[in-house]
């Protein structure tokens, strides 16, 4: 499908470019990123599964093949990988659920317009 390990040099280097041209950019998503392990709340492994679950969610080729690396690097197991992967399926399904009964509801009120018109 792709070679992830060609694909993350390529985008590490245009990264760099970026933080070259906009270093308080780049630099503010580094913090951000940074955040969590200050708190150690969570281990490293961790972060990285539920990053790469939102990664899947935000169809994020990039996050996915960094945070791929990042959990294989920290230990993650490739079925622990899976039911990140599960959950992020699940997280996608519910938010279709949540927004199809959103849908019938402005169908409804459509409806609802449209008969009063006439």
């Amino acid at each position: 499908m792709m070679n992830w390990g060609n694909y993350r040099n390529d985008l590490m280097a245009r990264v760099g470019e970026l933080g070259k041209l906009s270093p308080d950019s780049v630099g503010g998503y580094l913090m951000a990123s940074g955040a969590g392990a200050k708190t150690a709340h969570l281990d490293e492994k961790t972060r990285q599964l539920i990053s790469l679950a939102v990664a899947v969610t935000t169809r994020c080729d990039g996050c996915i093949s960094v945070h791929s690396q990042k959990a294989v690097e920290n230990g993650a197991t490739r079925e622990e990988i899976a039911e990140a992967l599960g959950v992020a399926i699940a997280m996608n399904t519910g938010a279709a659920l949540v927004y199809s009964a959103r849908a019938l509801d402005a169908v409804g009120e459509a409806s609802q317009g449209k008969a009063a018109a006439e």
